[in-house]
């Protein structure tokens, strides 16, 4: 125990100092313990191009909160950390740099462009993980997994070459979304859909036996070369006629049928409908319902190929405008309308997705999607907020099979092998050199590389050492608790699940906790192009750790998207300042102290009361974080400390610590540490660092707060008679409203008189006059029934059991405080002038932004009710002055 805090917290100070220890000490570390029941939580793991963000922030400082909690309460809490390889993030970021030296990676080759990655890997990757540490995230740093390393990597060939020989995994033709400025396949959950206005335009198609035409709308008219059929509804009555006819495809001269489908939608355009199955997923299918050819006509880089004549070598957007004007000249154009639709874009660098057909590598969803729906219907993975839960259901039930395969160099390489001789593929958890069928050594690899998101859905058991049978995995497997954003709810969560339920058999963890997104102080979402990011190692330099950390917990609900404001920053550094000054006063007044057993019998009501509700807080705040409810266990103990602890016990306490009973004082400084050493150990997983700093200069037991043990609930401390003391606080704040009211200086001491309706009242008010006296600023206290004589000048407050009397005589200059209400009443009527004057002004209302209208409607109605506040008290003292 060190002597004395400094008078001022400065977190510069504290927070590496106590990172280093833990770190030295090894207090991280989770050991497998056959005594203690483990709790595990493996980091969503951030792209090794990642730098921290608010996201990221909030969701590690949640997750370090249940671990911290854990670990005191006794189990072998693991959170496991690592980091994931990006495939396109990462290869982009390479990319760049080559384009600066003026190369690509083509001329480097596979092998030279893959040493520059993992350079830039070993160079940057670990940066979050050192922003990670500035937050104050007690991972176990000794179990470090990267989703490239090697462990990882023979888990991911393990599974590939498992769900192959079992037939879930395949190679084949199939429309695929890519991205023609990353070069490589995207899922349809890595597409994100915008609406926009683009133009529909409507196209004669002529029958090859000079009968007319027929006209289809589309809005992407460059695919027009690439057309097999046009296809209208079955039971469309405007086309059953044409059904079988042959058509002449504009500009192509190409001969297609038209065909009949239920896909079509009558209402669309005119009915009828090109169709393209090289380049739509819904042309696509129907083109496999109709034996229809593929065509593909828009090359890797969103150009037109030599499929489609003289438009070869065009941009697919300037091929658009350039096949309006040829079809003009043919006079087979005949308008084009506004429509407003769904566009996919690449979520990585927002290029327009242009959907192919290519030779993919697939997993075939539907027998893997049964048991993950099974173990969230069935309860054994639960959701928090329970309501995501359908969004996961309404994936799974509607999924498609996943494309796994991505045209990059970084990533997990597929394992399989071609034979240039026989035409034999080779899936293998070893690397292939001979054809095991005709023996010839003229193989190679598929080039493309797995999709990032097939190695991060092994994360939970991969990590603890999947395939092999180690310790880790099984005594750490299932984990607890995930904690995520709900965007990747699709990316990887159910992926997680079905992954695990189809390797290792039971799910992966028990709870899912989904996190909001983080929105700027006016509700909007953090983005670059709004500049309205916040970097949270800025707020860590400037107000530490733990008020960042603070801030991101309170008012956070599960699920929820929460508002980040520099206000609620301030209030969590205020939070913190109070938290060092009460603890400083604490150990100030234990100069003497020795410690001892509390005296149950002998405290006093105040300390009976205090000692009750930190009991009280204790288990309040356990059983939220037991609920996931972090925000809620945060607002407690928040309330506790600020509001019960310091406002008013520590205000109680200085009662006895400057008296002269000493019996007293030492019951008062063992309360004090009881309270103090619970709180701080409460807040410890929110306020990781200043609770350590304070716990060090305190007495206490161990070496380290976040090796301490939790908290628990007393029932000895249950004392049934401690809400008595409520009754003396009323007192107090009923006698300091008067005094504020009437504007009575604050060193005049008051007489009060009570007017008592129940005894019991009076005997606990009686018995705690030495806490009124004190804090309500009271020199003496008079008791008496009905019969009770009060002067025509006093205020007075009710309070259960009583009504409260203090005579203004003496205390007020009447004559003064009415010329001080009747200025004061004068400005409040020009404010409110004011503010009725702006928001009746038809300009202000509509062009001033929202937030501003509304914090001027909020000031008048604040005016307003001051105003009523101020004429009534006028009004009691111009009465007190007539009488």
């Amino acid at each position: 125990m060190q002597k004395e805090l400094p008078s001022v917290y400065d977190p510069n100070e504290v927070e590496d100092k106590w990172y280093k220890f833990w770190e030295r000490e090894n207090f991280f570390h989770a050991e497998i313990d056959p005594n203690k029941e483990p709790f595990t939580i493996v980091i969503p793991p951030p792209n090794v191009t990642g730098q921290l963000h608010m996201g990221h922030a909030l969701n590690n400082t949640l997750q370090d909160i249940l671990i911290r909690t854990k670990r005191m309460q006794g189990y072998s809490a693991l959170w496991l950390p690592g980091t994931d390889h990006a495939g396109i993030a990462t290869e982009a970021k390479v990319k760049e740099q080559l384009a600066e030296e003026g190369l690509s990676k083509y001329d480097l080759g596979r092998e030279k462009f893959l040493e520059r990655v993992w350079a830039w890997k070993e160079k940057y990757g670990d940066r979050i993980i050192t922003q990670l540490k500035k937050l104050g995230s007690s991972c176990d740093w000794s179990r470090l997994r990267f989703t490239m390393d090697e462990g990882l990597s023979k888990a991911v060939r393990e599974v590939f070459v498992r769900l192959y020989e079992k037939g879930l995994i395949y190679r084949g033709d199939y429309i695929v979304n890519w991205c023609p400025t990353c070069k490589t396949t995207l899922s349809d959950i890595e597409v994100e859909h915008e609406d926009r206005i683009d133009k529909l335009y409507y196209v004669k198609y002529p029958f090859k036996d000079g009968s007319g035409y027929i006209t289809v709308a589309t809005t992407r008219p460059e695919t027009i070369l690439g057309d097999t059929a046009v296809a209208v509804n079955p039971n469309d009555t405007h086309y059953k006629d044409v059904v079988g006819k042959t058509l002449i495809l504009p500009i192509v001269k190409r001969e297609i049928p038209i065909i009949a489908d239920s896909y079509v939608d009558m209402e669309f355009g005119t009915g009828a409908v090109k169709v393209t199955p090289g380049h739509d997923p819904n042309d696509f299918d129907m083109g496999v319902r109709h034996s229809l050819p593929i065509i593909i006509v828009i090359d890797e880089n969103g150009c037109m190929n030599e499929k489609a004549g003289k438009f070869q070598g065009m941009d697919r957007f300037a091929c658009r405008k350039a096949l309006i004007d040829e079809l003009e000249k043919e006079g087979l154009f005949e308008k084009a309308e506004d429509i407003s639709h769904s566009v996919g874009h690449c979520y990585r660098c927002h290029t327009i997705v242009e959907p192919v057909v290519s030779k993919q590598w697939f997993v075939k969803m539907e027998p893997l999607a049964k048991p993950a729906i099974d173990v969230v219907t069935e309860g054994e993975v639960k959701f928090i907020p329970e309501r995501f839960a359908k969004i996961y259901m309404n994936w799974l039930e509607n999924i498609r099979d996943w494309c796994i395969s991505r045209q990059l160099w970084w990533g997990h390489r597929i394992p399989a092998w071609y034979c240039r001789d026989c035409g034999e593929t080779i899936v293998s958890r070893e690397d292939i050199k001979t054809c095991p069928k005709c023996g010839s050594s003229s193989v190679e690899q598929d080039p493309d590389v797995l999709d990032t998101w097939f190695s991060s859905a092994l994360w939970p058991f991969s990590t603890l050492g999947w395939p092999e049978d180690t310790p880790d995995l099984d005594y750490f497997y299932p984990t607890s608790v995930l904690v995520t954003a709900y965007d990747i709810i699709f990316f990887w969560v159910a992926r997680m699940i079905f992954m695990a339920m189809e390797f290792m058999k039971e799910p992966p963890f028990e709870y899912v906790v989904i996190t909001g997104l983080i929105r700027d102080a006016q509700g909007r979402k953090m983005s670059k192009s709004l500049g309205n990011g916040i970097d949270p190692l800025e707020v860590i330099d400037k107000y530490g750790a733990d008020t960042l950390r603070f801030t991101l917990c309170t008012g956070n609900a599960p699920g929820n998207d929460m508002r980040f404001s520099w206000e609620k920053v301030e209030s969590s550094r205020n939070f913190a300042n109070k938290i060092w000054n009460a603890s400083r006063f604490v150990i100030m007044n234990l100069e003497d102290f020795t410690p001892g057993e509390l005296n149950l019998d002998k405290l006093a009501l105040k300390d009976r009361w205090i000692l009750k509700r930190i009991n009280d807080i204790t288990r309040d705040v356990t059983d939220s974080l037991e609920k996931f409810e972090i925000g809620l266990a945060a607002q407690k103990i928040y309330d506790f400390f600020w509001s019960e602890f310091c406002d008013w016990y520590i205000e109680m306490a200085k009662i006895d610590l400057y008296g002269k009973n000493e019996e007293n004082r030492r019951t008062t400084q063992r309360v004090l540490v009881e309270v103090i050493e619970r709180a701080l150990k409460l807040l410890h997983p929110f306020m990781p660092f200043i609770t350590e700093e304070i716990w060090q200069h305190i007495p206490h037991e161990g070496v380290s707060i976040m090796v301490s043990s939790w908290p628990e609930y007393k029932a000895d401390w249950d004392f049934e008679d401690a809400n008595e003391m409520e009754l003396v606080m009323d007192a107090v704040r009923g006698i300091r409203n008067i005094r504020a009211e009437m504007n009575v200086p604050p060193a005049k001491q008051a007489s009060a008189l009570v007017r008592i309706t129940n005894p019991m009242t009076e005997q606990i008010l009686s018995s705690n006059l030495d806490i009124i006296y004190s804090l309500a600023k009271v020199s003496e206290m008079e008791f008496g029934k009905e019969d009770l004589q009060v002067p025509h000048k006093a205020v007075s407050c009710v309070i259960k059991g009583a009504e409260i009397f203090i005579p203004m005589e003496g205390l007020v200059d009447l004559d003064t405080e009415i010329a001080r209400l009747e200025k004061e009443k004068l400005n409040l009527e020009k404010e409110i002038e004011r503010t009725s004057k702006k928001l009746s002004n038809p300009g202000f209302i509509e062009k001033a932004p929202k937030d501003i209208v509304e914090k001027e409607k909020q000031k008048q109605k604040d005016y307003q009710e001051m105003l009523e506040k101020v004429v009534a008290r006028l009004e009691m003292m111009k009465d007190m002055l007539a009488e």
